[in-house]
């Protein structure tokens, strides 16, 4: 087998029973990478630290991978100024997540002759959430239906670390907003128990001091 070192170095092709007992002397395993070659090449290596490496960088890429989700949110041509902040509150939360969002404008009836409806009112809302989102699909009518895409400015992973920065923001200003009130009420109980102590040290007034020493 021809037989490559732990850090790389080439051996050179040796007999399987001396690979075995370099790797004994080693502390190492000897392990087949190349199993089709001619002749097969081993390496000498730490088997279960190179598995936990394996894993871990797996892990990593596996976190900084861009899932991307196609959120959906469908409107009228005729949606009412409430109806429309509300959609577009949705669409806002999908784009800071890092989601595509497919908008659908349906049209019924009449509608169908008013495209430009449905076309303004994509226009209008591509506007709105520009600094989260673009137009990555232009609109384009599909039968009864117009449809856009509008995709994130930020990777999923981006978008991700945004929000737990947020939440981790939000916690720590409502830890703070605690500790001050807990503060206040302990400087409330305070004052309270200093006003009673000293109203339990002065000396109530009796008859024999409304009298003249004379």
């Amino acid at each position: 087998m021809r037989l490559v070192g732990p850090n790389g170095e080439q051996v050179g092709i040796v007999r399987i029973e001396d690979a075995l007992r370099l790797a004994q002397e080693a502390d190492l395993d000897l392990v087949e990478v190349a199993a089709t070659a001619r002749p097969p090449v081993c390496k000498l290596m730490d088997f279960g630290k190179y598995k936990y490496e394996t894993a871990q960088k797996a892990r990593e890429s596996r976190r900084n991978q861009s899932n991307t989700v196609i959120k959906e949110m469908k409107l009228r041509p005729k949606i009412d100024p409430h109806d429309y902040e509300t959609k577009k509150g949705h669409v806002v939360r999908f784009l800071r997540a890092g989601d595509k969002v497919k908008i659908t404008i349906m049209f019924r009836g009449r509608e169908q002759s008013r495209p430009e409806l449905g076309f303004r009112l994509l226009q209008r809302l591509a506007e709105d959430v520009s600094e989260l989102g673009f137009v990555e699909s232009s609109p384009r009518q599909d039968g009864r239906n117009m449809i856009m895409v509008l995709g994130p400015h930020k990777k999923k992973s981006e978008a991700r670390v945004d929000v737990e920065a947020e939440k981790a923001k939000k916690q720590a200003e409502r830890e703070a907003e605690q500790q001050a009130e807990r503060a206040e009420r302990a400087e409330q109980v305070q004052a309270h128990e200093a006003e009673r102590a000293a109203g339990s040290t002065k000396k109530p007034k009796g008859p024999a001091d409304n009298l003249d020493p004379e």
